[in-house]
């Protein structure tokens, strides 16, 4: 499996669910459409997408160095 991390191509807003099919192997347009199924069922699917945005790194990136 490869590393959960949101690329830097292929993305629409976040790139959460490239990174997730990226992830499980599938294509992101499969990814999308399931990410927004669930959106109709209740649950927290749009607090964990935004969460996932913001803590999931950027492939490529590397922490600076410290002081």
């Amino acid at each position: 499996m490869a590393a959960l991390a949101r690329p830097r191509d292929g993305r629409v807003l976040g790139g959460v669910c490239a990174a997730l099919a990226r992830r499980f192997g599938t294509s992101a347009r499969t990814m999308r459409i399931i990410f927004v199924v669930s959106c109709l069922l209740p649950g927290p699917q749009d607090r964990l997408s935004l969460g996932w945005g913001l803590r999931l790194p950027l492939a490529g990136w590397a922490p600076p160095p410290p002081l």
